[in-house]
């Protein structure tokens, strides 16, 4: 939890100031800002099923660490690049160890954890992204703001991440096989067919995000006339999150997945349509919140879902699969809310967004539950 905290400290105290340091060093505009910044994403997204397979064909500790080195490592070249041309390139490349140990680092965590306290563990072990979001882009403003120094922050970055690496090197996990006999590669290996319900479903939840996440502050910035509450919105939309892991860590240990799940895809419903029906700062505030809870119930759920139908030398795979899935859906729901904030309204957007939440949630209920239950292997 501490090295995921600080993995995810390091790169969350970056990610909100990077378009002013490109806009303020490079005279980037924002068409290039895009390019230059969405390489992080594409170079995570593609690295992700690979670094399952690596993960469950080595020792995953040793894994572990050869990509939470890289990713400290990586953030020594934002401080060399000189050039936006180098800079797009070091960004880029950091996407690649970043995507790895996201994997790694999970799937070390559910090893690390007893079978019985397995389910509430990786609730408790999301908890560290939530924290790390909640305080992360605050604390990075505020030393922005205090010091105008970007090369500042990109050293603290650097500390942080490289305390990370640090924690990670302590851990202690029980020797395991592995690979047990030779397999032949299949797509199997790379994602996990067992879940690919499973997956479908998390891909509508994450092009919900992608819609809210990436026009949330514009809209609220134009529509509603809110210009400094962005920060407040994602405060309360963090909140949600911690709240509902520890209101729901009961339930997961006692073995409630699809009804953890359903709850939060229920709230997460009430949260979208809330936005989109009320255009009021109340509605908008009270939305996150809403968000934030139903997000905090599912996405847990879901993740042990996911380990729950793979076998224990597909854990690895697993953990790519929910997040190359809900990766692939932000993606969608970022293209896909610009083409209609560009063609329509940012209404229709959020209408999007609510409509595609209700029609995951409908899948849930009525088929990925079932689907999930019949798939489900014994925990030996």
């Amino acid at each position: 939890m501490t090295s995921n905290f600080l993995l995810f400290f390091a790169f969350y105290i970056l990610t909100p100031l990077l378009p002013i340091y490109l806009d303020a060093q490079f005279a980037a505009d924002k068409h290039m800002m895009g390019i230059v910044l969405s390489g992080y994403v594409v170079a995570a997204l593609i690295v992700r099923p690979f670094s399952g397979f690596i993960v469950d064909s080595f020792d995953r500790r040793k894994v572990l660490m050869i990509c939470f080195f890289f990713f400290f490592i990586c953030f020594l070249g934002y401080v060399g690049a000189g050039t936006l041309l180098l800079f797009a390139i070091v960004r880029t490349l950091h996407g690649l160890p970043f995507g790895a140990v996201t994997v790694a680092n999970s799937t070390v965590a559910i090893d690390s954890l007893p079978s019985v306290h397995r389910n509430a563990g990786v609730g408790y072990y999301g908890l560290s992204n939530n924290l790390a979001m909640a305080f992360a882009p605050s604390v990075g403003i505020w030393i922005y703001t205090s010091t105008h120094n970007f090369e500042l922050l990109f050293w603290i970055a650097f500390v942080l991440a490289m305390a990370g690496f640090v924690c990670v090197s302590l851990i202690k996990l029980p020797q395991r096989p592995t690979v047990r006999k030779k397999q032949p590669l299949s797509f199997d290996r790379f994602f996990l067919i067992r879940g690919w319900l499973l997956a479908v479903n998390i891909l509508f939840f994450g092009i919900c995000w992608g819609i809210m996440s990436n026009y949330v502050a514009i809209y609220g910035k134009e529509e509603l006339g809110i210009t400094d509450g962005t920060g407040i919105f994602f405060m309360i939309l963090s909140a949600g999150l911690f709240l509902s892991r520890l209101q729901g860590s009961k339930a997961l240990r006692q073995g409630k997945l699809t009804e953890n799940a359903i709850m939060g895809t229920l709230l997460s419903l009430a949260g979208y349509t809330l936005f989109a029906a009320v255009g009021q700062p109340w509605a908008y505030y009270t939305s996150a919140a809403l968000i934030g809870l139903g997000n905090g119930h599912m996405y847990p759920a879901f993740l042990n879902m996911f380990v729950s139908v793979a076998r224990h030398d597909q854990r690895g795979t697993a953990n790519s699969s929910i997040l190359t899935s809900w990766d692939i859906g932000m993606g969608l729901g970022i293209l896909f809310g610009g083409i209609l904030v560009d063609f329509a309204a940012y209404s229709w957007a959020f209408w999007a967004a609510a409509l595609l939440q209700l029609t995951g949630t409908l899948l849930m209920i009525f088929f990925t539950r079932s689907f999930f239950l019949k798939r489900r292997l014994p925990d030996s």
